[in-house]
């Protein structure tokens, strides 16, 4: 989406909004980035006032309606209508998160703060929890679990596997693609492979998601494409936030963000299953490294 459209941040449907365009046609970004930029002013127009504005067709008009998740323009007008009373209220905050080469240091941390709070409502709003609970629960019994990411998504597969480790489970981490497609080869059913990819298109997280699903494990995909190549070797797909990238802020930092927090629901969840034997695990871990704490506190 543009970056001069003003975003309507806190919202169910300016979540979709965000998230969506980029899988959209350009025609189709054109109408959802008018909605999203006034939607009091689209909610008074009929589908043919809303394709002559956006410089489209009515039948674009009600495919970008269906995608967003409503059944017709219709449904779309009312829930437009009442974002519009939102904003009314005082309720939509307009700010902008562009950060300037010179902005003071204050100001890019009062941007950067408000971006990962949106960052990470939008994440909650577009998140199913219904997918969420089945990747839970194939955690929770899973022999062995692998996660695939590279770069920034490497560290996240490295954050998840720490969690997972330290409540009793088996986990890897794999950035580098060969090592995760000779372990994916090991896989089989009962075991568990995640896929962190932000595009969704990464072809080295790709890959041994693949094999691991041809293998018969059951395979997890955490990605802020839900219709991009990853998500055809997943059983389960957890969508993230897309946030917008900048100059100063590439997509890898604000990506991580709502990655991160996917793999936090995804860890206490498993905790939540897996209680009698997390919390001990979880207080035997404490108990070992107790004393480098202490150490590194007497200094």
């Amino acid at each position: 989406m543009t970056q001069d459209v003003k975003e309507i941040f806190g919202t169910a449907l300016g979540a979709k909004v965000r998230t969506l365009a980029p899988s959209m046609t350009r025609s189709m970004q054109r109408v959802a980035e008018a909605v999203a930029g006034d939607p009091a002013g689209c909610a008074a127009l009929t589908v043919t006032g809303l394709a002559e504005l956006t410089g489209t067709s009515e039948a674009t008009v009600v495919r970008t309606a269906r995608i967003l998740g409503y059944p017709g323009y219709r449904d779309l007008r009312l829930a437009l209508a009442g974002l519009a009373a939102q904003q009314q209220s005082g309720r939509a905050p307009a700010i902008t998160t562009d950060i300037a080469v010179d902005d003071p240091i204050a100001d890019v941390v009062a941007k950067l703060a408000y971006e990962e709070q949106q960052t990470l409502a939008d994440t909650a709003a577009n998140l199913d929890t219904g997918q969420l609970g089945a990747a839970v629960t194939a955690l929770a019994g899973a022999r062995r679990t692998d996660v695939y990411g590279i770069g920034a998504s490497g560290l996240v597969a490295q954050d998840l596997t720490q969690k997972l480790l330290r409540i009793g489970l088996i986990a890897h981490a794999h950035s580098d693609p060969h090592l995760a497609v000779t372990n994916a080869v090991q896989l089989r059913s009962g075991d568990v492979a995640i896929a962190i990819t932000h595009s969704g298109s990464t072809g080295d997280v790709i890959e041994p998601l693949r094999v691991a699903f041809e293998h018969g494990a059951t395979t997890i995909a955490i990605t802020g494409r839900p219709d991009s190549p990853v998500t055809q070797y997943a059983d389960h797909v957890l969508t993230t936030s897309t946030s917008r990238e900048t100059e100063l802020r590439p997509a890898a930092m604000s990506s991580r963000t709502s990655q991160l927090l996917v793999v936090d629901c995804l860890f206490v969840g498993v905790a939540q299953r897996t209680y009698e034997s997390a919390a001990p695990a979880l207080a035997a871990s404490y108990e070992a490294l107790a004393h480098r704490h202490r150490s590194s506190g007497s200094r």
